[in-house]
């Protein structure tokens, strides 16, 4: 396959130093962006564009912010916080797209705008406990390990729905739609269907409830393979080093 097919694993990602550098990889993500959707008769506008930051220093974050990064994703949720209060002085929205121990809620709970990565019960409560606390609200994604990877967060998707009817009770969390990650490989047919699952799993919830999905987003795909996710129906897309530059490690190292 071409370049359009997504699947870049080969870390081929410069690092960008400048703003123009940003402004750069942001403009050649969101053309590849617009062409997927083209592809898949879908409206681009549609679609969110997340740059996640992980592992970035502040200083080419704040670079990234001046090329009009408003919002970013991280995965940790301590060097997330550190982040947001080192640029508080920045109109940043801060979205936590890793797992999250249930002692780390109250983190969260006080500084980020969306978490995309919801997939226990007891997790739910703490932040839910904490939420009320601050008296606010936070927008979330439900994580389904849709790879059968026994190294994968994220819940078995036949428990999805059982999980959505529970979250329903905590008022402060408003759930958004699903969130999943991809098998790690170039390989499209085994990328794919990960995609594919998420999708349908979506629209039989939406086809039982509605109500327990709020708009129903997906959030799948990134540097490697968003363009498969968005022919699959993705709505938000998490690209890092496609923006900032290539990490010193493998996206398996960050994502279990």
């Amino acid at each position: 396959m071409g370049d359009d097919s997504g699947l870049s694993h080969d870390g081929q990602y410069s690092t960008a130093t400048t703003v123009e550098d940003f402004r750069a990889n942001i403009a050649e993500v969101k053309r590849r962006i617009a062409a997927a959707a083209e592809r898949a008769g879908r409206d681009r506008t549609d679609i969110e564009l997340l740059p996640v930051s992980k592992t970035v220093p502040q200083d080419r974050i704040r670079l990234a912010v001046a090329a009009g990064c408003a919002k970013l994703g991280e995965n940790k949720v301590q060097e997330a916080h550190r982040k947001s209060e080192e640029m508080a002085d920045l109109d940043i929205d801060w979205a936590v797209i890793g797992h999250l121990q249930s002692n780390k809620t109250k983190d969260v709970a006080k500084f980020a705008s969306e978490f995309q990565a919801l997939d226990r019960l007891k997790v739910a409560r703490a932040l839910d406990r904490r939420l009320e606390a601050e008296g606010r609200s936070l927008d979330v994604y439900v994580q389904v390990n849709t790879s059968s990877e026994d190294s994968k967060f994220g819940m078995p998707p036949e428990e999805l729905l059982y999980f959505l009817k529970e979250v329903r009770a905590f008022d402060t969390l408003k759930v958004r739609g699903l969130m999943t990650l991809a098998v790690f490989s170039s390989d499209i047919d085994r990328v794919r269907p990960c995609f594919q699952l998420l999708r349908g799993l979506r629209d039989r919830v939406r086809e039982t409830d509605p109500d327990l999905l709020g708009p129903g987003r997906l959030s799948m795909g990134m540097s490697g393979d968003f363009e498969v996710a968005i022919e699959e129906g993705a709505d938000c897309v998490r690209v890092g080093q496609a923006i900032f530059g290539r990490r010193a490690l493998p996206d398996s190292h960050y994502w279990p």
